[in-house]
């Protein structure tokens, strides 16, 4: 047997070396609306799918580039294939952040055609790492960092349908992608 990933669509996507015809918006969206973020050690579900389009929500709302927008609602999507590990642990775990790291990368190399800036790289972190205080803030009553930032978007940390997430990032994903 291969070592691939039989996805949404019944692709069968092979993560350690994917192809851009195997790489789905579809299969993005439906895994990214089903995972939670933290862990599942919020109190409530809220998914990775919420969180990247809130993502997407603040990149506009600081006027961010189409392509950062886009970026920033793409920037888990290899979650979606390879599921997620928490950052304490994943930054000791070098084969796992080159896995993750390439098959971001297709993603992005199919969706936004070239890698990103440094520049545009530093703004997606920005808005993710400000996301991630925000919502940990919220769940937990903790702040990750000493400086609370500050967030141009209202985002609403609630539980949503897995549907009605899907459904959203597909839209998302359209309004950008066609612009």
């Amino acid at each position: 047997m291969e070592d691939y990933l039989t996805t949404g669509s019944k692709i069968h996507l092979t993560p350690l070396s994917p192809k851009k015809e195997q790489i789905q918006i579809k299969d993005i969206a439906h895994a990214l609306s089903f995972m939670t973020r933290a862990n599942g050690q919020f109190p409530e579900f809220y998914s990775v799918g919420q969180h990247s389009i809130h993502c997407l929500e603040e990149a506009k709302a600081r006027g961010l580039s189409k392509r950062v927008q886009l970026a920033c609602l793409l920037h888990d999507g290899s979650e979606a294939y390879m599921a997620d590990i928490i950052r304490p642990i994943k930054k000791h775990l070098p084969g796992y952040l080159e896995i993750e790291a390439g098959l971001q990368g297709a993603i992005y190399e199919k969706y936004l055609k070239t890698p990103l800036t440094e520049k545009e790289a530093e703004q997606v972190k920005s808005v993710d790492d400000d996301l991630l205080y925000h919502e940990f803030f919220h769940y937990m009553h903790e702040a990750l960092f000493d400086e609370k930032p500050e967030l141009k978007s209202n985002p609403e940390f609630i539980t949503e349908e897995f549907a009605v997430v899907e459904k959203r990032f597909l839209e998302r994903f359209y309004e950008i992608a066609s612009e």
